[in-house]
């Protein structure tokens, strides 16, 4: 770590927090009172500060609108049992947050001042990290080009920033989910495991597709073949099969090195399940939900955390599976997650990082 960093804190003089209903959040639209902003000019990231959250005054020529240099995390802080705070693994959205970077050629961001400006920000606004059982403040930082030129270049200046807001479940019900079979989210030697923008507005028109369908997100398959599953819309997607935990391999660049991801591998190693990284065909495990050894499917994200997948579809035939309140793996990842983000139990792996 360096020197601590010197941050500006201008308070927002109007507080929401009381006329915020906790009990009926909607994921993303409820926003605390500040955000972090930083820039990137001559070659360094300068002017630190915690502002009022609010607009921002942008030409609309910066090249993020027109060239698609922008990227962004999701990172989640928990209130704990005895009233602190603590922000889970921001370490590993900092080494992700720099291969999102890197792949779009845009400056990379020195862990320590992701590390610090999310803490900061979230000491500032401890108050609004919500009480009530799986319930937290969702993170979003998030960085963009901001020359004024029209050209197809990399701009040589951005703007970092921070939001925050308390969130409730993303999902609230077990997911009925479309395997997709014509559109691809990502292909091979582009940049589906960089968190960019631009992939998600790729996938939104068949995500609503989808929707219109019935259906609550799709499993994306390979552009090549749409033979092996990569990932769903809002989290990697993972199997228990016969007793072994499989999810698909990252090696082939089109998938997210999601952080949850890692840590239920973490923790299926140190239980002694067998983990397979490796490539997940369609036809596996539509065969294990007909003979009964697809034993439990989820998705796993920040936003998301474990979602359970009901029903699976495929070419117009739906599999129902098993009952997820029965499911032992998904249900012991979920107790355990949760006892260590809220401070339930003593965290073994250091992944709260306290505020």
């Amino acid at each position: 770590m360096t020197e601590t960093l010197d941050i500006s804190i201008t308070k927002n003089q109007n507080s929401r927090l009381t006329t915020t209903d906790f009990d009926n959040l909607t994921f993303g639209h409820t926003f605390s009172d500040h955000m972090f902003v930083a820039d990137y000019a001559d070659g360094e990231w300068k002017n630190f500060q915690i502002v009022p959250y609010g607009d921002i005054s942008l030409s609309p020529a910066i090249s993020s609108l027109h060239y698609g240099q922008s990227f962004f995390e999701g990172i989640k802080a928990y209130k704990h049992v005895d009233g602190n705070v603590s922000v889970f693994r921001p370490n590993k959205n900092a080494e992700r947050f720099n291969k999102s970077a890197e792949r779009l050629c845009m400056p990379t961001l020195p862990e320590d001042i992701f590390i610090q400006s999310i803490l900061a920000l979230v000491d500032v606004d401890s108050d609004w990290v919500p009480t009530k059982p799986g319930h937290s403040l969702y993170i979003r930082p998030f960085m963009f080009a901001t020359d004024p030129y029209l050209g197809v270049s990399p701009s040589k200046t951005y703007k970092y920033m921070v939001l925050t807001g308390p969130v409730g479940p993303y999902f609230t019900k077990p997911l009925k989910v479309k395997i997709e079979t014509e559109f691809s989210r990502a292909t091979e030697g582009g940049f589906g495991y960089a968190k960019a923008a631009g992939n998600y507005g790729g996938a939104m028109l068949p995500g609503k597709m989808a929707v219109e369908q019935g259906y609550d997100q799709l499993i994306w398959t390979d552009s090549k073949e749409h033979a092996y599953m990569e990932e769903l819309g809002a989290a990697n997607v993972m199997f228990l099969l016969d007793g072994k935990l499989i999810t698909p391999s990252t090696d082939k660049g089109t998938i997210l090195k999601g952080v949850t991801r890692d840590t239920v591998l973490t923790l299926a190693r140190d239980w002694g399940y067998p983990v397979e990284e490796r490539r997940v065909s369609v036809a596996e495990v539509l065969e294990a939900a007909k003979n009964g050894t697809l034993e439990d499917a989820f998705g796993a994200g920040t936003a998301a955390t474990i979602a359970p997948i009901g029903q699976i579809e495929h070419e117009g035939q739906l599999y129902t599976l098993s009952d997820p309140a029965e499911r032992e793996f998904s249900q012991k990842v979920l107790k355990t997650l949760n006892e260590i983000r809220y401070g339930v139990t003593a965290d073994p792996y250091g992944w709260n990082y306290m505020v």
